[in-house]
Parts: structure tokens; sequence; C-alpha cells
């Protein structure tokens, strides 16, 4: 049998790290936990590799590998693969480790870009969104998620990497936190082209507040792409969405998003809102009508619409 495909005993030291493993975060709880249990166990899942030259070169088993360093294991299980092609290499990581575990958006993120340049040179082309799930194994959605990190400038990259290394539960600028704010900036700048030259300032202006307790949730951005939208869905003149906008935008202001939405659009939202509703309750009598089911309605839905009727009438008597 040749050495490709087997099971061997390997020395930790005649092995090394990938340098195109995505992963960026090696957490030390996390990394506490899994030596406490390779100390105990051993270790269950082999790591593979492939040979690299006098060594063998992960695919698969990074923080196993480190563990067995510390522990001073003489050797470890790895089951030997053949050599891929970089772009292989970055594929077969993605499959590998989105199988097994959630990875850090960020950490998917940090070579996806490298993945659609690779596959760029080899096939002539830029993957589309699809091609890159079918390689990558991420939804669509996991992907336009990275590319709002990939995107970033890099002071919020170093930024978002320094939270990652914390535990979770002390996390304060998170991914999610990252991503809804770009993604509600995309429509801020897309309704309105004139903050794109301000981005930079914008966005430091919104990380501060929300370090402040300003702005006090991460869902609180979609507010604030509601303001934006809402100058051609709702008829919101631009200089009043500008003006709640730049009370956001302004670093020495205390306005949150929150009090921007509520004084600009909220009411128009709800109207909005109360419209489809009545819609839906309108096609609903009809059909109740036409049927001649009105005797079999639930005895609390006719409470609920006598209800309702009192709150209509109250309402036009104004």
């Amino acid at each position: 049998m040749s050495e490709q495909q087997k099971l061997k005993l390997v020395a930790p030291a005649e092995i090394r790290p990938n340098p195109e493993n995505p992963r960026l975060v090696f957490r030390q709880e996390e990394m506490e936990s899994l030596m406490l249990s390779i100390d105990r166990h051993g270790i269950q899942v082999p790591l593979t590799v492939y040979r690299d030259g006098d060594h063998y070169t992960l695919l698969d088993g990074e923080r196993r590998w480190r563990c067995a360093t510390k522990l001073n294991l003489r050797t470890v299980p790895v089951i030997v693969q053949t050599r891929p092609s970089e772009l292989e290499n970055l594929v077969l990581m993605y499959n590998i480790h989105s199988l097994r575990e959630q990875w850090d958006y960020y950490t998917i993120a940090s070579k996806l870009q490298r993945v659609i340049e690779l596959y760029a040179v080899e096939y002539g082309e830029r993957p589309n969104e699809v091609r890159l799930s079918e390689l990558t194994g991420l939804t669509r959605g996991a992907i336009r998620r990275c590319q709002l990190l990939i995107d970033l400038p890099s002071r919020f990259k170093d930024l978002l990497l320094h939270e990652l290394e914390k535990p979770k539960s002390s996390q304060r600028l998170s991914e999610d936190f990252f991503i809804e704010m770009e993604r509600s900036l995309k429509t801020v700048t897309r309704r309105l082209p004139e903050y794109e030259e301000r981005l930079d300032d914008i966005r430091d202006a919104l990380v501060e507040k929300f370090q402040k307790g300003s702005i006090p949730a991460v869902t609180d951005f979609r507010q604030l792409a509601k303001i934006a939208t809402a100058v051609h869905s709702l008829g919101l003149k631009e200089r009043v969405a500008r003006k709640a906008l730049d009370k956001v935008f302004d670093i020495t202001k205390p306005t949150g998003i929150r009090e921007a939405y509520e004084s600009t659009v909220a009411f128009e939202y709800i109207e909005k809102r109360a419209s489809r509703l009545v819609t839906g309750l309108t096609e609903f009598l009809e059909a109740v009508e036409d049927e001649e089911r009105a005797e079999d309605l639930d005895a609390e839905l006719i409470s609920l619409l006598r209800e309702l009727q009192a709150h209509i009438d109250a309402v036009l008597r104004g």
C-alpha cells in the first residue's frame, strides 16, 4: 500500500501547520478543554496531512496537533493524503471543517478571497455565488456575510480579530455587529450616495456610539436602513432623512438609531404594515361572506373582530 490514504503514527515535530488554514483564532478555554480530553483519552480522530518534502503539512487537526505538542506526545495518528493544489487545499479544508463545527465568519472570510483568486487563475473567470457555495460547502447567505467582512477597512478587521480572541460571552464588537452595520451602510449609500465618501468617519461614529450604549443592539442597524429606504418606498423627503442620519453619524451628538427612526418613519412603517393586514383581513371576511360560513367562526375570533370594530369606530370618529 502506498503512503497515501494510510494511517500512520508520526511525531508532532514532523508536522507543520498549514499556511492556508483559514482558522485564525484558537481560544484558550477551548484549547484547555481539548488538551484535558487528549491527556485523558488520547487523540480519537486522526489528523489529516500530506507529505511535503521532509515533513508533513496539516490538512485537518491543527488544534489536536497543538495540544499534542504541548503535552509532549511522542506520536500522533495521521492519515496521509495526496498533496493537493493550493485551490484544492483551501477547498478541502473548508469542507472538512464546515461539516464538524461552525467557524467564525471572519475565519471563513479570511481565506475566501484567496479561493476566489485561485479559481479565477485556474478557470479564467471569477466564481459566482452558486459556484463558490458548491466549492466550499457554505450557504450563499454565509458567503454574502463573509463578503461584508472582507470589504471592511483593515483597522476594523484588526479590531474584530482582537474581539474574536475573547470568549464568546465577552465579545462586544462581534461579527454580527460589523455584518449588520455594513449591511445597513450599503443600503444607506445606495439610496443616498453622498454618504459614500464619509463612510470611514461614519463607521467610527457608529462603533463609538455602540460601545457607549447610544446604539444598544446590533439589530438597530436595520432601522437605519429603513430610514434610507423610506426615501423611495414611503416618500420620505431626502432632507428629512439626511437630517436624521446626520445626527446618528455625528460622533458629538448622543442621538441613537432608535431615536432617529422614531422621529422620522416609525409610524409610516406601522401604517404600511397595518394596510397589508387590513387587506388580508378584508380578503378573509369576503371569503367568509361568500361561502356563508360566518356561523362557523371561532367564538374567540368573533370577539376579537368586535373589539377591532370598536377600535375602528373610535378612530374614525376621531
